[in-house]
């Protein structure tokens, strides 16, 4: 793990130096690496750090009987043995959805103690706030989200430093990148949507180039979220959501990507899966974009509340829950014809979020659908998505001619190019959109 970089370290830091600075909560899903790169933060910016792990050590929710800032760093210290100094030290609250007195104590760390420089991790925190079972007051601390790695930071794991900037430079100059490393980025794009972003198993097929030693450590991903659905679910939900997590990237073999309740179980309705469908979003491990009814701001009030597609949050976790094999993905098996373009839009999917887009799609009865609509810059902007070089397809058009947007995209196998209002982005630079959003 030790070559991994992590851009959002560039985010930590300007949290350590914000004069604004409040309790960070660092959400995400299980195994994208949120305690690795805080330690990696700690170690880099603080003269040390105190960590806290209210799973492991179910003991330390003792120390919080009295919420008085003061008194819970007095006691760790104690405990820990170790000295806390305001602004040297980072105090780490690890899991502590497991804590809710830990959770609450943030509050007054932000009001009465702000000198104090903590960060909260948690796998299933989204579960249990959304849920009632643990709370914080709104505006005292500050969010932030932490997603598996994004197709650029495999580029960097990959040490492929110079191929990056050639692309981040067509990108912004709209000019095809050489076709040699065109076809060379096309195939690390192959191989990672093989692999994915999970860190761990990045790490481990950049050491040994092993794509079954990859798919065991996601088999072990997979395992993990399955234990969490039991361990940290209703009874009466804990089969529903196994069955929902499994349906997602089933569903999207499907030419039609709206998810549909059918697939999951004969006569299946919105209302006796909508907690499962909760629950995997809250935990980070899967996303629904909903369909856009009217193409007018604000995008989130107007969509639909029961129209979506369904992605999974990691490409990678996506093949291995279809058991593909890399040389499927690598070698264009035609056996995966339906598969591909929901895999591809499921790539693009994480690849946008990751950069803190909202997405949402849209359609035209049965006439046309535009895969993404995301608001980059000023501009609602249509993002077309295609698996392959051949791009044919008259939605773009149809959207164009009735909302007259400032360009569209289309994201494909295609090199870089921009002509008659449409930005042709190649698959492997998805993150250049997200990243042109984040400016």
């Amino acid at each position: 793990m030790e070559s991994m970089k992590r851009k959002i370290v560039s985010k930590l830091l300007e949290w350590k130096d914000s004069p604004e600075r409040k309790p960070l909560i660092l959400q995400g899903a299980r195994q994208t690496g949120k305690t690795y790169i805080v330690s990696y933060f700690a170690g880099i910016a603080y003269r040390n750090a105190l960590y806290c792990n209210f799973e492991k050590e179910k003991s330390l929710a003792s120390l919080f009987g009295e919420l008085s800032p003061v008194s819970i760093v007095a006691k760790l210290s104690s405990l820990k043995r170790q000295q806390i100094l305001p602004g040297e030290t980072l105090i780490i609250f690890d899991e502590v959805q497991a804590c809710p007195e830990a959770l609450t104590s943030l509050k007054y760390f932000c009001e009465e103690a702000n000198e104090y420089h903590i960060i909260a991790l948690g796998s299933l925190l989204g579960v249990s706030v959304n849920r009632g079972e643990s709370s914080f007051p709104v505006g005292k601390v500050q969010f932030m989200d932490m997603y598996p790695m994004d197709f650029e930071e495999y580029l960097l794991a990959k040490e492929e430093d110079f191929l990056l900037e050639r692309i981040r430079g067509c990108y912004a100059a709209a000019v095809p990148l050489e076709e040699a490393l065109h076809e060379k980025a096309l195939g690390l794009y192959r191989e990672y949507l093989f692999i994915g972003g999970m860190p761990a198993v990045v790490s481990e097929y950049v050491k040994t180039g092993n794509a079954q030693l990859a798919s065991i450590f996601q088999s072990e991903i997979l395992e993990s979220y399955q234990n969490d659905m039991g361990k940290y679910n209703k009874k009466s939900e804990i089969a529903k959501t196994k069955q929902v997590y499994r349906n997602i990237s089933t569903q999207l073999s499907k030419e039609n990507r709206k998810f549909q309740y059918k697939y999951i179980k004969s006569g299946g309705r919105a209302a006796e899966f909508e907690d499962a469908m909760e629950w995997v979003c809250l935990a980070g491990i899967a996303r629904r974009v909903f369909r856009l009814e009217h193409v007018k701001l604000p995008l989130q009030a107007n969509s639909s509340a029961t129209d979506f597609k369904f992605y999974m949050s990691d490409p990678g976790l996506c093949c291995r829950m279809q058991d593909l094999l890399i040389d499927d993905i690598l070698y264009d098996n035609p056996l995966l014809h339906d598969f591909k373009g929901g895999l591809a839009e499921n790539y693009v999917c994480s690849q946008l979020t990751a950069c803190g887009l909202d997405l949402y799609y849209w359609t035209s009865g049965n006439q046309a659908e535009v895969d993404f609509i995301a608001r980059i810059g000023k501009d609602i902007i249509p993002i077309e998505v295609k698996s392959a070089a051949h791009t044919q397809s008259k939605s773009l058009s149809v959207y164009a001619d009735a909302y007259k947007p400032a360009y569209s995209i289309r994201i494909s196998a295609k090199n870089f190019g921009f002509e008659n209002g449409l930005k042709s982005v190649p698959l492997y630079a998805a993150f250049c959109v997200g990243a042109q959003a984040a400016l």
